[in-house]
């Protein structure tokens, strides 16, 4: 096996891992012996990777935004110029952000609650930084191929709803009986702005 089919296994064996550790145990739980034992990988090679389990919980992040691109593109590139098909893939993610069991959402509210940690302050910059930027590309996309208003400010918008969809995550750990705001209003209101000429 090459050294970097090699790298990509470990790496991929240790966020399966962890992401198991986190659904049994959540974050605040979780020691790098469990991820150790889960993994079945030695102390040596998983410090060869990473140097604490914080830093392994951001990858988990990176991971699913990552994945998210990765749909949206996929359908971009591969269908016709249109705006619903690769919108779809976006709002058929968007259920997760109020699922307090899902493990992205429980890595960030762990997450921001380290955040006076140069480490983590950095890990979740990078995240929230990398979650507009993702979010401008898919609106100039749509600008490009003429599905999405040139009139739309693609930098305020990104940010504006990368901002929701991290209050509705972090709502999502505040145990309330119903929602007023859910992510079926949110794709609406997304759909709503994008679409407007």
């Amino acid at each position: 096996m090459k050294q970097e089919e090699r790298r990509l296994q470990t790496i991929r064996l240790l966020l399966d891992s962890t992401k198991e550790l986190i659904r049994e145990k959540g974050c605040h739980s979780i020691t790098m012996k469990d991820i150790m034992e889960k993994s079945g990988l030695s102390k040596g090679a998983i410090f060869h990777y990473v140097k604490s389990k914080d830093e392994i919980f951001a990858w988990v992040l990176q991971e699913r935004l990552e994945e998210t691109n990765e749909h949206f593109m996929n359908v971009v590139e591969q269908g016709e110029k249109t705006f619903d098909e690769p919108m779809q893939r976006i709002i058929d993610r968007l259920p997760v952000l109020e699922d307090a069991q899902d493990v992205t959402n429980k890595v960030l509210i762990y997450l921001l609650g380290k955040e006076d940690q140069p480490l983590i302050a950095e890990a979740l910059k990078e995240y929230y930084g990398r979650s507009v930027h993702l979010a401008k590309q898919w609106i100039l996309t749509g600008q490009q191929h003429g599905v999405i208003s040139e009139s739309i400010d693609a930098d305020k918008t990104a940010d504006m709803f990368v901002l929701l969809s991290f209050g509705l995550r972090v709502r999502s750990s505040i145990p309330l009986g119903s929602l007023s705001f859910t992510t079926q209003d949110y794709s609406t209101f997304m759909v709503n702005i994008l679409k407007s000429r």
